[in-house]
């Protein structure tokens, strides 16, 4: 593996650790209200889509950065989901 591709793998792995921040803002705030749920659901759906070609590429970067990304975002995506007060419509 060359040093670029290291570097790659490196920064994919850890790029989808920056949802970590966010899931703890929501848990210490006891709320999601500021973030879109459609956004969330974009996000989730697109990662779910891309996610059977990258387990089965041959590019070891694209497949980790994929799993990485897809297990960090279904967790945030559930917190999300679980801290989502609606809005009362009253």
């Amino acid at each position: 593996m060359t040093v670029l591709a290291t570097i790659s793998l490196v920064a994919g792995i850890v790029l989808p650790f920056w949802n970590i921040p966010l899931i703890v803002r929501v848990v210490k705030r006891r709320s999601s209200e500021d973030i879109s749920l459609w956004w969330g659901i974009g996000i989730w759906v697109s990662l779910a889509l891309m996610l059977p070609h990258g387990l089965v590429t041959e590019e070891i970067v694209l497949r980790w950065f994929t799993i990485a990304n897809f297990t960090l975002f279904t967790i945030t995506f559930i917190i999300i989901l679980m801290y989502h007060n609606p809005r009362n419509k009253s």
